[in-house]
């Protein structure tokens, strides 16, 4: 089919560049001419392992363009999708300014009958009220269907083509039967319903999530007062089939574009139908007090980290990824300088998009050896393979003791046996000390 999508982010660019990979003719539109240039050339504005490559694959097929123009990508298109940001608003409302924006030009442009895909996480009552705006504006039949996306940044197109479901939510059939065959060379199981639930399933899934990784993370707090191991306690866990090991690994919380912003919306459109949902706060609640654990720990360890010489390793909110949104690094960060240390920070992708929302008192090295050269302290934020493997070679290479907190439980205990370490904190696990002594907080 000749598809069209607006938007290309993360969504809306690995959702065009796949469905351009399993042989559809796709047209990707973006307002940022500099942008579209970038893309005309198979250089990808974001960070994702194996994007570029399909990206240029395509391009020579003739399967993928990209345009400015919506007369360009409403021309004979079979369906267009709709995936730009509904970022957070001051209120934690999601920002549907850029999806009106976009119904609005489309409408303007469209010649023929269209079946209009909402990629975009939204809230729930958006596709009808998409709907309505297309019905008052465009002078042809457009049916407006629900497709909401599941993908991980860093491993955004793998889930593309071996995702677990793929979601329609569709008040027309004819309309959800596009999408649908659509989707059908993906070869994932295809779950049909109306609208409001599908745009309910996205956000139900998420919360949910979170809500697993802000239990394990309380739980992970009691093991540290406890003198129990966070590690055992999830492995045993996940053992039972109805609980289940995903998403059971305490750490210094979750950060990036969906969980923060999906269970605040969650949130405010339960509160708006007279809902509380205090489950839902406390999720949100545990995970800001879960991102400054470390700065806790270290304090608790220091009492006071002015002019302590920090080293802090890893910026983005997971590994494989250039993404700062609501990474962990911005608080912890925060406190560091507001505390008087002396911070240098090291990240193999996202320096350049974390000096943009970072303390300016930070230096940046330019490496893990450089970064924690002078290091008395070092805090690890992100577990990027190439920090890990490196990093305590180069701790006994640089035969200085430091002390390390370990923000998402990188290391096993024998891994450390021979490195000159003061000590070793972790999340919900016993004190390491640098002879193997498991010491009680």
């Amino acid at each position: 089919m000749n598809i069209s999508v607006i938007g290309t982010g993360y969504v809306g660019l690995v959702s065009g560049v796949a469905l351009s990979e399993v042989g559809h003719h796709v047209t990707c539109l973006d307002i940022n001419e500099e942008k579209v240039a970038q893309l005309l050339r198979g250089e990808s504005p974001i960070y994702e392992p194996g994007i570029e490559e399909m990206m240029k694959r395509n391009i020579k097929s003739g399967h993928l363009h990209f345009t400015t123009d919506y007369k360009e990508a409403c021309d004979e298109a079979d369906a267009l999708y709709i995936a730009v940001g509904t970022p957070e608003k001051e209120d934690g409302t999601a920002d549907l300014r850029f999806v009106k924006a976009v119904v609005d030009s489309v409408a303007a442009n469209l010649t023929d009958a269209i079946t209009v895909v909402i990629k975009s996480t939204v809230p729930v009552g958006t596709n009808d009220w998409v709907q309505s705006l297309f019905d008052e504006q465009a002078e042809v039949v457009v049916n407006v269907v629900s497709n909401p996306e599941f993908l991980r940044e860093g491993s955004a197109i793998h889930d593309t083509f071996y995702g677990d479901r793929i979601i329609i939510g569709a008040d027309n059939q004819e309309a959800g039967d596009v999408v649908a065959a659509i989707n059908k060379s993906f070869d994932i199981p295809i779950f049909r319903t109306d609208r409001r639930s599908a745009e309910m399933i996205k956000y139900a899934a998420n919360a949910f999530l979170a809500t697993k990784i802000s239990y394990i993370n309380e739980i992970s707090n009691m093991c540290d007062i406890m003198n129990a191991n966070v590690e055992d306690v999830a492995k045993g866990m996940g053992m039972d089939k109805r609980i289940g090991s995903g998403f059971l690994n305490a750490g210094i919380g979750y950060g990036g574009s969906c969980f923060p912003k999906d269970t605040s919306a969650l949130l405010k459109q339960a509160e708006a139908q007279g809902m509380p949902f205090p489950l839902m706060r406390a999720v949100i609640d545990t995970n800001a007090d879960q991102q400054l654990k470390l700065i806790d720990k270290a304090e608790d360890r220091f009492g006071s980290l002015k002019g302590k010489k920090i080293a802090v390793l890893g910026l983005s909110f997971k590994p494989n990824t250039d993404d700062m949104r609501a990474a962990p690094s911005i608080p912890v960060t925060s406190r560091l300088i507001l505390d008087g240390a002396e911070v240098t920070a090291y990240d193999p992708i996202a320096m350049n998009a974390a000096k943009n929302v970072l303390p300016k008192a930070i230096t940046y090295a330019e490496s893990v050896k450089e970064c924690i050269q002078d290091a008395e302290v070092i805090f690890i934020l992100t577990e990027w393979k190439e920090i890990l493997s490196d990093l305590l070679s180069l701790i006994q290479d640089n035969n200085k003791k430091v002390v390390l907190f370990d923000g998402r439980n990188s290391y096993g205990y024998q891994e450390l046996k021979d490195i000159s370490l003061v000590e070793y904190y972790s999340i919900g696990r016993p004190l390491l000390t640098n002879q193997l002594e498991k010491v009680s907080y």
